[in-house]
Parts: C-alpha cells; sequence; structure tokens
C-alpha cells in the first residue's frame, strides 16, 4: 500500500506540473511565476502491494489535491498535498482487504546552492478481519551545488 497512492500521487503531481504550471512558468523571464492547481474527487485504480504484508493486489483510490510551484530566477518550490480514501483487495482471497484513509505532503527546493526533497506520508485502515493498519514513512535527501548528495534518508513504520 506504500506504493498506493505514492506512485499515482507523484505521477499526476509531476504530470499536472509540467502540463500546467512549469511552461507557462518558465515562458515569463522576468521575476517569478506562481500557480496553483486544485484536483477534487480523483479516482485512480491500480496494481500495488501493502508495504506492511507485502501481499499484492489492487488498490481503488479516490482523492483530492494541491499543487502549488514557484520559479523565479534563483530557482523553484513546488509543494503538493494529497489525501483521500482507499480500498485494497488482495490478489489471495484469503488475506485481509483494507479501507482506509491516505495522506501524502511532498515539497522541493531547488535553487544555486542546493536541491532538497523532502516528503511524508500516512495510512489509517481497518481490514475485513477488524485489524487495524497503520502506515508512516518519511523521506529527506539534500544535494549540494556540486551534485553531492549531503543528507539522505526514508524511514518507513507499519502498525
Amino acid at each position: 500500500m506504500r506504493k498506493l497512492a505514492q506512485l499515482g500521487v507523484v505521477a499526476g503531481a509531476l504530470g499536472a506540473l509540467l502540463a500546467f504550471g512549469v511552461p507557462a512558468a518558465l515562458a515569463d523571464g522576468n521575476g517569478a511565476r506562481t500557480f496553483t492547481q486544485h484536483q477534487h474527487h480523483v479516482t485512480d485504480t491500480q496494481r500495488s502491494a501493502n508495504p506492511c504484508t507485502g501481499d499484492t493486489g489492487t488498490l481503488h483510490e479516490t482523492f483530492n489535491a494541491i499543487f502549488h510551484g514557484t520559479i523565479n530566477k534563483n530557482g523553484s518550490w513546488f509543494t503538493g498535498t494529497v489525501e483521500g480514501k482507499f480500498t485494497f483487495v488482495p490478489d489471495n482471497p484469503a488475506a485481509v482487504t483494507y479501507t482506509g484513509h491516505f495522506q501524502s505532503w511532498f515539497g522541493d527546493e531547488n535553487n544555486r546552492q542546493s536541491d532538497v526533497e523532502h516528503s511524508t506520508f500516512n495510512v489509517h485502515a481497518t481490514g475485513s478481519d477488524g485489524s487495524r493498519l497503520s502506515f508512516h514513512e518519511n523521506a529527506h535527501a539534500t544535494m549540494n551545488a556540486n551534485g553531492v548528495i549531503t543528507v539522505s534518508f526514508d524511514k518507513m513504520r507499519c502498525g
């Protein structure tokens, strides 16, 4: 499930940024350009895996998202928040189906001195057997102006 919304959401966010925000922002070489994009009641179905059990299956999700970007002569800043509901149906009918809520946030800052990427991802769900699933991920990476990664971590916790 970790990849549940992350892959779809990140791909959608980057596609939205490229399709709507970045070309318009880059077209104006004078000063800062910003954009904000809202998405409501987006639905998606994709293959996924439960990060806590490894079970493969199908993920059905409905979410809202907001993306914001700023580009100027000194760099670019992008953030995105996605939250919604999901159902994960495992391929194995004997495995647990989970229904719940997820929230994801990412931020990217790129300037002449560094490139910083950070994200959080949270899942809370109830299983068809009454079990509870909580998943949290916190990731960060910093690259200096020479292209050297100076900080990097990806911490995950299932409970």
